[in-house]
């Protein structure tokens, strides 16, 4: 009954979140068991939110786990007295999140752990190993699982790789039963006896052709590196031993002729073996500095830009680990490895053409900007040195006819550098008395200009081919500036900036005054303003550590639709050209497209 009801998506958002938490813990099953981990994500949230806002939630966090389809058919759920979900959520990264909980295919019944591919009797078939000790083969046209499920694993099986033995396919599983097993994926038959030998789960599994025999590698929590031969069913010669923790990970491949396994284990070493002789290949490739985590982002998310490289839409984010990374967004995968040379937390990022290139300038708390080649993921030149302290905020501007970037510092100055060059122009603006946490760009009466947010409760306009600051500061937020935008409303020129004070202020760049009482409606600093043209509508998009996203007409001054709620802090946001919103949150990266 339990199970029943939690599949239902409109349970989950329309009933008393009292009665949905009173069935997580007998969610049985692969549906229930991660419609349970999708409402504990925000838990805390559900019980003092609308029905609505938990809808939106709820579809944010079915996005974080990896279901797209759970998650529109979350949003699709009808609220009483509401509208409809204005904005879907068209995938998210959910690294925070509980790993044990995946989307599996239905018929597992605990976590799937495991998946290789093959051909049986000419249909491209699936065959996944789980934490239910089952290993499970799925005809990947029809997406239906095939017969019943393959037993004999006395416990999880962590490894599965495919083979061809005697010209059938065949499957090889590894679990913690520490047994390797090889089964005739077209009887569906174990064949023979179980392999024997490691001393531990066997956690790796791949196979391989040696001297024209197929044989399986695995690698296990013994720490060895076992070779097996598929035909007779014995293990050739010796362990290959030499690592020193669990070896999770075995591949093969072919080197100058001579077949390999390379394996990976958790004294952060790669070891490359000649299957041949079963020696070690050269000295252990060291990957502990490597800076590559597995999952995106393993802390907070503080900038994000967007560009378009080879005609496809891609997102730019900087974050806490000391990496930049670079999305798809219609794919919702992250695009090559993180981009690492920064030594600190990347506080900003921006995109800009160099020489005909897409680039990504990014700056952190190492007091560095850094240049990044988009289509590469190369870092082009030296970094760029000349700050005094943290690079907070920047923006981009063409003057003559060159890329530059405007960047705004900890140490209360903006420089501005030539990005062809790498040379600073002029000497540095100063005027803030504070750290400059925010800057953009616009032109005015056909001049560049930039505008400053900083800490000093000031926002500062400067002519960007005298290096001048035009008239006096505009002075009126009660608290710092943490962001700023640049739009045109009307006809005319106006900053938006967001602060410590909890509201949004429109300023007209031409009067330098401000128009309007200011935006209210966060209840926390405001850490993120971008601007967009809409369906005609210049609007204001903010963001801030009360966890929502807002809309603004900037013509009217008026919030446009409910807030959109995330379950942590936002301190960045973009939008793209079609309209859809990319947020960064916490530790994640979602992104909403209007429905």
């Amino acid at each position: 009954m339990a199970a029943q009801r939690l599949a239902d998506p409109g349970f989950l958002v329309n009933a008393d979140p009292g009665s949905v938490m009173a069935l997580l813990d007998a969610a049985s099953g692969p549906v229930a068991r991660l419609a349970a981990s999708v409402y504990r994500a925000s838990t805390d949230l559900h019980r003092d939110v609308t029905a609505g806002v938990r809808r939106q939630l709820l579809a944010l966090d079915a996005a974080r786990y990896g279901d797209r389809e759970l998650s529109a058919r979350i949003t699709a759920v009808p609220v009483e007295d509401e509208p409809a979900a204005p904005w879907g959520v068209e995938w998210a990264t959910g690294s925070q999140l509980d790993r044990s909980v995946r989307r599996i295919p239905t018929g597992h019944t605990d976590a799937l752990l495991a998946m290789a591919t093959a051909v049986v009797d000419g249909r491209p078939v699936a065959v996944t190993g789980g934490t239910d000790r089952t290993v499970r083969i799925w005809d990947l046209t029809t997406g239906r699982q095939i017969g019943q499920p393959l037993t004999g694993h006395t416990g999880e099986v962590d490894a599965v790789a495919t083979a061809v033995l005697d010209g059938r396919p065949v499957a090889v599983t590894g679990g913690t039963d520490r047994t390797v097993r090889v089964w005739d994926l077209t009887t569906r038959e174990q064949i023979g006896q179980p392999l024997t030998g490691h001393a531990a789960a066997v956690g790796a599994v791949a196979t391989a052709v040696v001297d024209g025999r197929p044989v399986a590698a695995t690698g296990g929590g013994d720490h060895t590196v076992r070779v097996w031969d598929l035909t007779t069913r014995e293990q050739i010669g010796e362990p290959l031993t030499g690592h020193t923790s669990y070896v999770y990970s075995v591949a093969t491949a072919v080197l100058d002729g001579r077949p390999v396994a390379v394996t990976g284990s958790h004294d952060d070493t790669v070891r490359v073996w000649d299957l041949t002789t079963r020696q070690q290949i050269g000295e252990p490739l060291t990957v502990a500095d490597s800076g590559a985590p597995v999952e995106p982002y393993e802390e907070g998310v503080r900038a994000v830009a967007t560009a378009v490289v080879d005609g496809h839409l891609v997102a730019v984010t900087g974050g806490h680990d000391e990496t930049v990374r670079v999305w798809d967004p219609t794919m919702g995968k992250q695009i090559g490895e993180p981009l690492t040379g920064h030594d600190g937390w990347v506080l900003s990022v921006v995109t800009t053409t160099i020489e005909g290139r897409p680039c990504i300038v990014s700056g952190g708390e190492d007091w560095t900007l850094r240049v990044w080649d988009l289509a590469t993921g190369e870092q082009v030149g030296e970094p760029v040195n000349g700050h005094t302290d943290k690079v907070r905020a920047m923006a981009t501007a063409v003057l003559d006819g060159r890329p530059h970037v405007i960047a705004g510092s900890q140490d209360g100055m903006v420089r501005v550098w030539d990005l062809t060059s790498g040379g600073q122009v002029g000497e540095p603006l100063t005027g803030h008395t504070g750290e400059v946490d925010a800057v953009a760009t616009a032109v005015l009466d056909g001049r560049p200009v930039a505008v400053t947010g900083s800490s000093d409760r000031t926002v500062r306009v400067w002519d960007l081919t005298t290096g001048r600051q035009i008239c006096r500061h505009l002075a009126g937020q009660d608290g710092w500036v943490c962001a700023v935008a640049t739009a045109v409303v009307d006809g005319r020129h106006v900053a938006v900036t967001g602060s410590h004070d909890e509201t949004l202020q429109v300023w007209d760049l031409t009067t330098y005054e401000l128009i309007g009482e200011p935006l209210t409606g966060h209840t926390g600093d405001v850490y993120a303003v971008a601007t967009a043209v809409v369906d005609g509508r210049p609007l204001a998009v903010t963001g801030g550590d009360d966890g929502t996203v807002r809309v603004w007409d900037l013509t009217t001054g008026d919030q446009v639709g409910p807030e959109l709620v995330f379950p942590l802090g936002v301190c960045a946001v973009a939008v793209v050209p079609d309209g859809r919103l990319v947020v960064g949150f916490g530790w994640e990266v979602a992104v909403l497209a209007r429905r």
